[in-house]
Formats: C-alpha cells, structure tokens, sequence
C-alpha cells in the first residue's frame, strides 16, 4: 500500500507528516511517497523524508496513492488523477461544504475528515482541532500584544506607572485556554465569557474572572461543541459582553458552531465603544466572524481606531510544531485503519473510523450529511 503526501496550498506552511512521522508508517510496511517540497515551509526538507524512508515525487504520482494526506481539499484538477476508492484524509469541514463531498462521493473517492472525529476519550489523541486551536490560542494573545500600542504588563517606574492590559476573551475551548493562560503569563487582566458554566473553573485556576450569564442552553449533548442559544439568552449575553468590551483593550473571539455561521459577539454599538488602539483576533473569521466587521485573512482598522484581525488559520504561521501536533494526530489515526502488516482495514464498527467517514463506495455516508 502507498500512502502520499501533498504539499498544500500556497497560503498553507503546515504538511499532514513529518519525516519522523514517516518513519513510523514505514515500519508497517506502508510505502510512503512525498510530493517534492511538502515539508519545506515545516522545516522538513526533501532530504529529511528521504532518510526516513520515503520517495520524493512530483504530484502527479503523489496523487495516484491508495492514501492520500492533504490538510486542504484537492482542487478539481487533482481529482482527475485520484484512482477509484483512494482514501483522502484531511480537515475539509464537510458539514459546510456538502456539495464538494458529493463531488467526491460521485468520484468514488473515500473520504475521512478527521474534524469531525467524535470528540471522546479515545479520540484524544486524533483531535486536530484541539492541536491546532492550542497554537492558534497561543499565537492570537502574541500577535495581540505586537499590535497593541501599550504594554501587555503592569509597570511602575520614576516616570509613572502603567496600568496593565485588560483582555478579554470570548470562549474558554482549547484556543480560548491557551490565550487566557498566554495573556496571564504576559501580565495581562483577563476576563472571559463563555456559554458552558462548566468551564468556570478552568477558566479560573487559570488566573482569569468568569462572566456568568444565567439560561444557557444545555450543552451536555452537543459532543463539546457550542450550540445556538435562546433570544432571550443572547440578549443577556449581550448585555454583559457589552460591559466588558467597552473597558477591554485586547479581545480573543474563537466562537463557532458547527456547519453554522459564527454569531455575532461584538455589535458594531460595542465597537464604537471601544477605545482608539484597541485590538481583536478573530478568530472564528473563516465562518463570518464574531464581529460584524470581520474579513477573513485581513486587518480591518474601524473608524474609531480598533483594528480587527480575521484569521482562523494562525497555527500556520507556526508550522513546525503544528505540523509536528497534526502528524501525531493523523498517524494516531492511521493506525485505526492499516494493519501492522501495511494492509488496508476498514472497520465501520468502530465509532471513530465511522465517525469520520464522510464519503464511501459512491455515496455520502455521514449521518450529519444525509438528509
């Protein structure tokens, strides 16, 4: 069995293996080629893979594998090169993008989007959102900090003192952990909003306050994710985010609903209520964004001086140990599906393998995707 890997898009520095990764499926006897430079942005050079067993290709014969490891979809022209039932696995956001799964499953191409792995003790281990959202958390609060036109830290000195940033930070998941934990060690004040009174208490061994907002919306069923909440809730929310928004200096937003647009957090009233030089990282702008102002991959600057930054990709810009948390991920996954000999093993009654099977045998199988 050969198992690819392909460089990703120009915008992407990550790739779905390193050599060290490599190395690993080699010894299961899976033969593994790499398209020529994948790893290179990742500080894995061509060399490197070769050491660890594999073969560089062009990526044309890359494509031709029985598994293919790509971060981002494969564009239409790819598809004309991928054999029947080749197995692509990657993080494609299948619940926005039906009709490109139906592409696929017309393809009969079978599809494993490890996002949407279940979200279980088990699955620990192969959970890319929580790997990348842990660097995307951290990166947020340094670009944050770079930005902001003060110091992040309380300072006394002969010529005055200085007050420290007060952050805040719109939900207390992986990334939203990491920046609280990254602002705290930076010196900052840090309050943080989120919809799970559960978290209340990480949020607060961490060092930061808790905004609480009764009649949230049972969230024990939704598999970790967010849900939708009620109008009267959002209007409460609303009320106590405003408060803190207005006397915040640094904003962190990673909030998002699965296959949803990401709710508006931040009104544009908020914004106005925010004081020149302020900053948000959004980081929920890939679906809309938690401000009515953001745009994805930009900086936008409002008319009162509050720069918005719309990037739900900053794991990229950190691509060694992204790519080194990601591979682990997917080499974890791996093994659920290929036999220590190297041969090709898939069993749908296992919940993780079915739960991250989105196209097989012609058709979309995903019970969030039928229907």
């Amino acid at each position: 069995m050969i198992a690819a890997i392909l460089k990703e898009p120009n915008y992407e520095n990550r790739v779905s293996l390193l050599p060290e990764q490599v190395q690993a499926l080699c010894k299961k006897n899976v033969q593994v080629v790499v398209e020529e430079d994948a790893g290179k942005n990742a500080s894995a050079l061509n060399n490197a893979y070769t050491n660890a067993g594999a073969t560089i290709v062009s990526r044309q014969k890359a494509l031709e594998s029985d598994i293919i490891l790509s971060i981002h979809p494969l564009s239409a022209n790819d598809l004309t090169s991928v054999k029947n039932n080749a197995i692509v696995l990657g993080v494609y956001q299948p619940i926005a993008q039906k009709d490109l799964m139906q592409t696929w499953a017309t393809k009969n191409i079978c599809c494993f989007s490890i996002d949407m792995i279940p979200r279980t003790t088990r699955a620990q281990s192969m959970d890319v959102l929580s790997s990348q959202a842990n660097i995307a958390g951290y990166r947020a609060v340094l670009i944050a900090a770079t930005l902001l036109p003060h110091y992040f830290p309380m300072f006394m000195t002969a010529a005055g003192s200085i007050a420290p940033a007060k952050v805040l930070i719109l939900g207390a998941g992986v990334a939203g952990l990491q920046a609280i934990a990254t602002a705290k060690r930076l010196g900052a004040v840090v309050e943080v909003f989120d919809t799970r009174p559960a978290v209340k208490e990480e949020v607060q061994s961490l060092g930061a306050k808790f905004i609480e907002v009764e009649g949230a919306a049972d969230v024990s069923k939704a598999g970790g994710y967010a849900v939708e909440q009620s109008a009267e809730y959002k209007q409460k929310q609303q009320q106590k985010i405003a408060e803190s928004v207005a006397k915040s200096s640094v904003i962190i937003t990673t909030a998002q609903i699965p296959g949803k647009q990401a709710p508006i957090l931040i009104t544009q009233e908020m914004l106005q209520s925010m004081k020149t030089g302020s900053v948000i990282i959004d980081l929920a702008a890939a679906t809309g964004g938690n401000t009515p102002l953001t745009k994805n991959n930009e900086q936008v600057t409002t008319e009162n001086g509050v720069v918005i930054v719309g990037n739900s990709n900053l794991q990229s810009g950190m691509p060694a140990d992204a790519s080194k948390l990601y591979g682990k991920n997917i080499l974890n996954f791996l093994q659920l599906i290929i036999t220590n000999e190297g041969a090709l093993n898939l069993n749908f009654e296992d919940e993780l393998v079915k739960g991250t099977c989105i196209t097989n045998n012609g058709k979309i199988i995903h019970e969030r995707l039928i229907g």
